[in-house]
């Protein structure tokens, strides 16, 4: 295959960025689309050229360090996949691919398509654990869970926090994120105590942060590549208002 991509280059937080063309040949469908890149990198260090910067580390789409806007959708357009676990195989042969990093005010670009995610560090420091006593491990089925509650923990706790819903909302909402964060623990036994000052203190955090409000537009779920449900907000701003009314 192949491929003429545009990629958004930025030498640092500060620099004024730009769009350039680079030409990529003999791409093989079986390659993922970091692998890619890592092909783009290697010609552009041969050639004495800044190679691009992007983030990535376990490459198996649970570490949530990988993320860039391809063609206009966060982590590309199949379905519940990573951009580490794209293929290019999804592309046409002679295809123009254009990507860019996450583009949010909390999410200050650090360079070319690198950005700083710690304001979500900052949220789960706001709340996002248990600090109750808990002792040793407990016996399994020890402490009964509805089942209907342990799957929907399950999967509000698939969260890799890789910031596509951030990317993806037109208000720059982080509301998928803390709500996935707050409503694991909070359908279990174990975070029962702190229920909802934790819901208080981590939305009050990503308001801090300057994340934008959710207007239910739906778009960060449509992106999540864990499938994150839209009724987790749902939940978060249940227990966000109970935790008000007190």
């Amino acid at each position: 295959m192949n491929l003429t991509l545009r990629v958004w280059r930025q030498s640092g937080p500060s620099d004024k960025g730009r769009m350039v063309t680079y030409k990529v040949e003999d791409v093989s469908p079986d390659m993922s689309f970091l692998e890619m890149l890592d092909v783009l990198n290697e010609k552009l260090i041969l050639e004495g050229d800044d190679p691009i910067a992007f983030d990535h580390d376990c490459r198996e789409g649970i570490c949530g360090m990988c993320g860039m806007v391809i063609n206009g959708v966060a982590h590309g357009e199949q379905r519940a996949t990573t951009t580490c676990q794209l293929h290019m195989r999804h592309f046409e042969d002679g295809a123009e691919i254009t990507i860019e990093p996450w583009r949010a005010a909390p999410f200050p670009v650090v360079k070319d398509l690198v950005v700083d995610r710690s304001a979500f560090d900052r949220i789960i420091q706001a709340g996002g654990f248990v600090s109750v006593p808990a002792g040793s491990a407990p016996d399994a089925h020890s402490v009964p869970v509805r089942k209907e509650d342990a799957d929907s923990a399950f999967d509000a706790a698939t969260c890799i926090g890789c910031g596509a819903c951030v990317a993806a909302c037109p208000n720059g909402s982080a509301s998928l994120f803390t709500a996935a964060k707050i409503t694991h623990l909070s359908l279990l036994p174990q975070g029962q105590p702190e229920r909802l000052s934790r819901a208080k203190a981590m939305v009050d955090q990503m308001d801090a942060e300057g994340f934008g409000g959710c207007t239910n537009t739906g778009e960060c779920t449509a992106v999540c590549p864990k499938g994150i449900p839209l009724d987790t907000i749902a939940q978060m701003n249940s227990d966000y208002l109970k935790a008000n009314a007190k």
